[in-house]
């Protein structure tokens, strides 16, 4: 994805113009603006000329993020001291003062003198003297705040009003109109009609132009202030990001500049210092505060050989390493870069604020004429009608629209990247909360992915002599079952085995003192000595534990029994309960035989075991599960990449220094299991502050333009009218950064979600009762040519689901086939069109 800043824009209309513009070009296949950070991100094969040229085109300002490296590469395009700097805030209160001052005085004559007899010189007691001034003072006003009528009459000649058409519209009516009246006056003082002079006096709106801009510009700086907060999880990142770094060069140390330093060079760093990029320790250990990045505030113990990463502070020791990831290729340039990405793209809930905010201004203006001319044909004075036509013109409000989905969607995805969750996009922090079923993987994600020892029982011997003579067997042996009974006898005295052989699928013989020695599973042993009853009965019952009994035999005597099992983490029945508490169905996927799987499954407490599937088999077994629910997998991101493409939202775990992972949508930095209820509910805490807003946003419009219309009985004034607008946005603002509230880690407020069933009933609306079957949502097969893969299936699914009336969707390449579950009808030909625009072939539709 290519970044681009964006001037110019002022509300929802905006975005979406410049959002439509782009998506015009050839070679887009992708474009979202972002109204909250003045960006926008394109995906496809168009020059950034050309996207450039186009927002131009549109009325607006755009330029390529990134700057370029001394080296001639690229720095991220976050990589600017000041890239998120709120520049909008000391300009807007710098009008707002000026603005104010202005208007107070303008206030003081036109309303405390007039109405409330506040002192004034004697000139002030001649209406026409005392509209002139007001006039000047207006005209101030709006010079000041010119900005809104550039802005609004721009677009409003590009066809494609916006916000600032509305103020600036509303503003020059109230002038243009009371600049008439002024007219008026004067030629009724120069006739000596004092009455009429009086009476025209009375219908002056030259406080509510000046009013109007003054109290937009109060919100926009609210807005900005707020928005500004907003991004202080990104900034807090970008902060992290050392500026120099101590690289050896010919033998002396030497500071220089972050940006200098190269795949390669070897760097130092002193206790307490930050580390400048990522790379491995040549020399020296230490203990290195990783909490930056992974949210886990012990400290990781270092050794030569280990990696270290970008941001994380060296606590202890002195270390010499060899940089191995520099500028945009960091893990922290990929921390702000996942983060950035999400806030540039767009949650499918913004598509409703969307479609709305691309008809809303000039809906808003057909109000406002309509309006008028409504009251005038009712018989009420011209004053009356354009005083509620302007009405309507500033309390509409597009600006809280545009902004209810990106400011929660920043706030999100910044609160996840402070825990080390970080959602690439922000239609994966909206999926991750519609997850009905979560599947994991076994090793490495419910267990700790390598086998230890748990069970020493030795029959005629000590424990020490039987892990001895285990030892010594096993060490010669690669089988990572060895590994665990070796790592658990270091330390001991091991003896030198001869005539070593290993027996593939049984077991170990070796020779130890001129005596026979061997290991291996109970029927292997069984085929050399007469196992006792009692050790074949444990051996049996440590099996349906889910471990892995070893026997060992010395000199034709059995020595005893070694169980080793990868154990389950300590957090992973805490997550799954978790999980369960959140109405969330868990299922464990794993390639080990029923027996083990199951002895894993109790002791987990997960609702389901599928085991004996292969890695190339787990994608399917996804697809098998899509048909019953949203499905999150949940996996390391290596042998479970194509079930982490495949599934609704994939979720790779422990992924540490390795925040690419293509395949996933969401990226775990740490192994805790009880970050995927935390991902979860992140962001079902997101989707209800983005649902608050859109009904804030909703509700407001929805009963403030019938208010300004004066459809209550109520007049209301045209300064009244650009309060309520500038304090909405800032409304939905203050909303979304109760998020920096949400305790990602207490289950305490946990609500069940409703598993549908074939079995559940419903009432239909004459009362009678319909299974849910009978309910489904209607299917099409579409028939597709060119998937040759599980990234192909997700390409075709996600743009068949970011269609309208699409529920989920399925593909299968071994199939040729996309299988649609529709809410509402949908045309064959957009279902066409969205695959064919990925570049696959629909060859038909059922």
């Amino acid at each position: 994805m290519e970044q681009y800043n964006v001037t110019g824009m002022s509300c929802a209309a905006c975005s979406s113009r410049v959002e439509k513009a782009v998506s015009k070009l050839p070679g887009v296949t992708g474009c979202s603006v972002s109204l909250l950070t003045n960006s926008m991100g394109v995906e496809g094969t168009a020059s950034p000329e050309e996207v450039i040229r186009a927002v131009t085109e549109a009325g607006y300002g755009a330029s390529l993020k990134g700057a370029a490296r001394r080296d001639g590469g690229k720095n991220p395009s976050w990589a600017d001291d000041d890239a998120l700097k709120d520049r909008e805030t000391p300009k807007l209160r710098k009008r707002l003062i000026f603005s104010a001052v202005i208007l107070a005085v303008l206030m003081y004559f036109s309303m405390g003198h007039t109405m409330w007899g506040w002192p004034a010189p004697e000139a002030f007691e001649n209406h026409v003297f005392l509209a002139l001034f007001e006039m000047l003072l207006a005209i101030a006003v709006m010079l000041i705040n010119g900005k809104f009528f550039t802005s609004g009459f721009s677009s409003l000649l590009h066809g494609a009003p916006n916000m600032d058409t509305l103020v600036a519209l509303g503003s020059a009516a109230s002038f243009g109109y009371s600049l008439a009246e002024l007219f008026l006056m004067i030629l009724a003082q120069g006739e000596g009609d004092l009455a009429t002079v009086m009476r025209y006096g009375m219908n002056l709106y030259f406080e509510s132009a000046a009013m109007i801009p003054t109290l937009i510009t109060v919100g926009k700086m609210l807005e900005a202030m707020s928005k500004g907060k907003t991004t202080d999880a990104l900034k807090s990142l970008m902060q992290l990001a050392p500026k120099t770094a101590i690289v050896l060069l010919n033998g002396q140390e030497t500071e220089v500049p972050v940006e200098d330093v190269h795949t390669g060079d070897i760097f130092v760093v002193r206790p307490g210092e930050s580390i400048p990029v990522d790379g491995v320790i040549m020399e020296g250990s230490t203990s290195v505060n990783e909490s930056a990045l992974t949210g886990e505030s012990i400290p990781a113990d270092k050794a030569e050989g280990d990696t270290v990463s970008a941001a994380t502070i060296n606590q202890q020791g002195y270390i010499r390493c060899r940089a191995t990831r520099v500028g945009e290729d960091t893990t922290l340039a990929q921390i702000i870069q996942t983060v950035s990405d999400a806030a540039a793209t767009k949650a499918p809930l913004a598509r409703i604020a969307d479609k709305v905010s691309g008809v809303f201004v000039p809906a808003v203006m057909i109000i406002a004429a309509l309006t008028l001319i409504g009251w005038l044909l009712a018989g009420r004075e011209f004053s009356f009608a354009i005083a509620r036509s302007i009405s309507v013109l500033v309390i509409s409000c597009p600006c809280a629209l545009g902004l209810a989905t990106p400011v929660a969607i920043m706030v999100g995805s910044g609160m996840g990247a402070k825990n080390g969750i970080l959602y690439k996009t922000a239609a994966s922090l909206e999926g991750a909360g519609r997850t009905q079923i979560v599947a994991l993987d076994k090793t490495g994600t419910i267990t700790e992915g390598k086998p230890v020892v748990t069970d020493l029982i030795p029959f005629g011997r000590g424990e020490e002599e039987l892990l001895s003579l285990a030892s010594a067997l096993e060490m010669k042996s690669e089988h990572p079952l060895a590994k665990a009974v070796t790592v658990r006898a270091e330390g001991m005295p091991v003896a030198d085995v001869s005539d070593f052989e290993a027996l593939p699928g049984n077991g170990l013989r070796a020779t130890l003192g001129g005596k026979s020695l061997a290991g291996g599973s109970l029927s292997f042993i069984s085929s050399l000595v007469s196992v006792p009853k009692e050790a074949s009965d444990r051996a049996e019952a440590l099996a349906q534990e889910g471990k892995t009994p070893l026997l060992f035999v010395y000199d034709n005597a059995l020595a005893g029994i070694i169980a080793v099992a990868d154990t389950v983490k300590e957090d992973s029945a805490e997550a799954i309960r978790q999980l369960k508490g959140m109405g969330i169905r868990v299922v464990m996927l794993t390639g080990d035989n029923e027996r083990t799987a199951k002895a894993i499954g109790t002791a987990s407490g997960v609702d389901e075991v599928i085991a004996g599937v292969l890695p190339e088999g787990k994608a399917d077994t996804i697809r098998g599960l899509e048909a019953e629910g949203k499905v999150a997998m949940v996996g390391d991101g290596i042998n479970d990449a194509p079930a982490l493409t495949v599934a609704d939202i994939g979720i790779a775990i422990g992924a540490g220094t390795d925040v690419a992972i293509d395949a996933a949508d969401v990226v775990l930095m740490k192994s805790r299991l009880t970050d995927v209820p935390a991902a979860i509910r992140m962001s079902r805490a997101t989707i209800r502050n983005i649902h608050q807003n859109l009904f804030w946003a909703f509700f407001y419009n929805a009963i403030c333009i019938p208010l300004a219309m004066g459809l209550y009985g109520i007049a209301m004034k045209p300064m009244y009218g650009a309060a309520a607008m500038a304090l909405s946005s800032f409304f939905v603002c203050m909303n979304a950064l109760r998020l920096n509230l949400v305790r990602i880690h207490d289950a305490s407020h946990d609500r069940k979600i409703k598993q549908l069933s074939a079995a559940d009933l419903e009432k239909s609306a004459d009362g009678s009762e319909k299974t849910e079957k009978e309910n489904l949502p209607m299917t099409k097969t579409l028939k597709v040519e060119g998937m040759m893969c599980e990234h192909c299936e997700a390409r075709v699914r996600k743009a068949l689901e970011k269609l309208d009336g699409v529920e989920a969707a399925v593909a299968d390449h071994n199939k040729g086939t996309a299988v649609v579950t529709l809410r509402s009808d949908v045309a064959d030909d957009l279902l066409k069109k969205a695959v064919e625009d990925q570049d696959y072939t629909v060859l038909g539709i059922e």
